[in-house]
């Protein structure tokens, strides 16, 4: 081999290297992938070829001979007790024929004994892996991958995920593994994920919010688990799935199998995945991996192939492990979904905020189980990027099996007369100059008021229900009424009547055209009905029904909770809603300069002469009367990881007469800490002010 041919592979399995360093931080640490897993594959992949074919330029600190990521260190660090190993992959039943062919070698079986045995297939959950640790039958640590030695301790966020037992069940019990008691000492493993249903909730919330939503399940999961707030992480709605127990005490033993150690942990209160199976043969093996695909797209939780593992846990021994994977296991990984198809148009939707947001119009294609005819395109710096024009033949893929989205361009079958896209510079709707803030990446239209659109969803939101709960008021409703000209703003609403709604006409499915009355009138009664009903709705559900920028439905309930009218809102500075835990600058402005719009003046103004409740009702504030207020005087400070919500603390303090200060003075009567508790914790200490631990702030709460 020349010295030339030398350098080239030395040099590229150098930038190989790099390559999947980089993409190994983005996905582990950052949470913030840049391209897919199946190009990840590729790249590492071709790196482990090069590396087998010179092994010359082997290094033990080359990515192929690590797991996962280093920790990051905004977060404590764990060592595990038993190293935290990925799992090489299959990406084809050849590759499956291969890992059993090396079993064989392994294990030294002739033909007829390698056809007979066992394998137990789970479904590879799409999450972010963790490491649980149990002592006496409690939970008491929990840690995320990292690089598979040293891990991140998550251990308050993990006790707010429902799913997760705090304590295990302590009956005696037989099981095909032998006699069920609960260890000593326990450490599992499984996958914390988010399901497909609270992921669909969470970015429809995001984007309602004026938030970046999340490309799949697993980002959003990894993403919500190492939130430095334990309350925004109880608000995921996050799931698990165990799949692996080491007993690590010594009076016990682990399983003899793995499918019955599966079972232990279900005994034992743990959550597993139903589908797993036993097969014997690798044939069996390929069968179950054919039928989870046919179904995979009906499950609750994303999974992008199945685990496939020995049964005989003494046979995990005997094969061992390499740096960074178990040869006794495999993942086999589905392909991802994409198809081609041509892009026909670009559709620009505009959001009650004014964000425009451009959507690919698609020849209709069949796509992980359903068929896509719009596919994301982000925002203008995609579409520049991706250079990506009407006429095109795209690459389209479901991010994350969920939201589809436009990958890439297929240059060789571009048309040669194609012309760049020109991204719009005015509203598509009003028609008015589009505008860019600061380093934001939409572009959004500022007629916030004269932009037909914009309104039809703040009307649509308004109606929406985590807001004012108006049953039978939906988007069809809604666009119907503004285009009809029989509503112009949320207030209209409440104006509605018996003979305007009659009047309204309603389009015909085949045809498209209006003019077709809506026969009956149960569903005006209906609709009359529930606008009476919704003017009762909670405070904090009208604040979020008005729509203010950045606030969402949680927002929204501190602001109720710690305003209890309107009124109050609307004379509260930025100062006042900054004092809030959890507003921000940009939060408190945003309220600020919604309230000192004449618009949003007479729009309340309008609710209020209309008889829409705008304050804290009468029940609510009677309940709060009726708790004993043993903390008048008192003034606390919360600090640290709490794994109770703290602004339900902190409303528990003010219900009993207390008061919730963000800062230590000689004033502070008591400090309450929680885990990581820094210079607050250190100065109460100076000071000799009384501190707390969670559980004894909550007895004396009387929770």
């Amino acid at each position: 081999m020349s010295k030339q041919l030398n350098l080239d592979v030395r040099e590229t399995i150098e930038k190989l290297r790099k390559e999947v360093e980089h993409h190994r931080f983005q996905y582990y640490v950052l949470d913030s992938p840049e391209i897919s897993d199946a190009d990840f594959d590729v790249i590492f992949h071709q790196l482990e070829k090069l590396e087998k074919d010179h092994p010359e330029y082997f290094s033990a600190d080359s990515p192929t001979q690590k797991v996962g990521a280093a920790p990051s260190t905004e977060f404590l660090q764990v060592k595990h007790r038993v190293p935290l190993l990925s799992l090489a992959n299959a990406m084809s039943e050849d590759d499956l024929d291969k890992w059993e062919e090396r079993l064989g070698r392994g294990l030294e079986l002739d033909e007829s004994q390698l056809k007979q045995l066992k394998y137990v297939c789970e479904l590879k959950i799409d999450g972010l892996s963790i490491a649980l640790t149990y002592k006496d039958g409690k939970f008491v640590e929990g840690a995320t991958r990292g690089n598979g030695e040293v891990g991140e301790d998550v251990t308050h966020n993990l006790k707010t995920i429902s799913a997760l037992p705090k304590e295990l069940k302590a009956q005696a019990n037989t099981y095909s593994g032998g006699v069920l008691n609960v260890p000593d000492m326990l450490e599992v493993r499984g996958e914390v994920y988010m399901p497909v249903s609270s992921f669909t909730e969470l970015n429809e919330a995001l984007i309602d919010e004026d938030e970046p939503a999340f490309a799949n399940p697993r980002n959003a999961a990894s993403g919500s688990l190492r939130q430095k707030d334990p309350r925004k992480t109880a608000k995921r709605k996050l799931s698990l799935f165990v799949y692996t127990a080491f007993v690590t005490d010594k009076e016990m033993v682990d399983p003899p199998n793995h499918f019955s150690e599966l079972e232990l942990l279900k005994l034992l209160g743990f959550p597993t995945e139903q589908n797993s199976k036993v097969a014997v043969g690798i044939d069996e093996v390929k069968a179950f991996c054919r039928d989870i695909d046919s179904r995979r797209h009906s499950f609750d939780y994303q999974t992008d192939g199945v685990v496939v593992k020995l049964d005989q846990r003494s046979l995990w021994n005997a094969l061992g492990a390499t740096s960074h994977s178990p040869r006794w296991a495999i993942a086999f990984k589905y392909p991802p979904e994409e198809a081609e198809t041509l892009l026909e148009g670009i559709h620009f939707d505009v959001g009650r905020t004014g964000a425009v947001t451009p959507v690919a119009i698609l020849s209709p294609v069949k796509l992980a189980g359903t068929t896509v005819k719009r596919a994301s395109l982000h925002n203008a710096d995609q579409i520049r990027r991706l250079d990506v024009r009407v006429g095109d033949t795209v690459l389209v893929r479901k991010a994350g099996e969920i939201i589809p989205e436009v990958l890439s361009v297929k240059l060789d079958k571009r048309k040669a007369d194609s012309v760049p896209f020109e991204y719009p510079t005015t509203c598509p709707v009003c028609g008015h100059a589009l505008e860019r803030e600061g380093d934001e990446v939409a572009f959004r239209c500022p007629n916030t008021y004269g932009c037909p659109t914009q309104t039809k969803r703040r009307i649509e939101h308004f109606a929406s229900r985590d807001a004012m709960d108006i049953e039978g008021v939906g988007e069809v409703l809604v666009d119907l009424l503004v285009d009809q000209n029989l509503i112009k703003d949320v207030a209209d609403l409440y104006r509605l009547d018996a003979e305007k709604l009659k009047l309204l006409k309603w389009k015909d499915k085949k045809s498209g055209d209006a003019g077709k009355e809506k026969q009956g009138v149960k569903w005006i009664e209906n609709v009359l009905s529930a606008l009476e009903d919704s003017k009762t709705r909670p405070f904090a559900n009208f604040i979020h029904a008005l729509g203010i920028r950045h606030i969402g439905s949680s927002g929204a309930e501190l602001l109720a909770d710690r305003f209890n009218s309107v009124d109050q809102l609307q004379s509260a500075t930025a100062e006042d809603i900054l004092s809030i835990d959890g507003m921000g600058k940009a939060i408190a402005q945003s309220v600020v300069e919604f309230f000192e719009s004449d618009l949003s003046k007479k729009l309340i103004s309008d609710l209020r002469s209309l008889g829409v409740q705008m304050q804290v009702s009468d029940s609510e504030i009677s309940a709060r009367n009726a708790i004993e207020k043993t903390l008048t005087g008192k003034t606390f400070v919360l600090t640290g990881t709490l794994a109770m919500d703290r602004a339900q603390a902190e409303k528990m303090i003010k219900d009993r007469g207390g008061k919730a200060s963000g800062s230590v003075s000689k004033k502070t009567d008591f400090v309450v800490a929680g885990a990581s508790a820094g210079s607050k914790l250190a100065k109460a200490q100076e000071l000799g002010i009384t501190v707390l631990d969670e559980a004894q702030f909550k007895e004396m709460m009387g929770v």
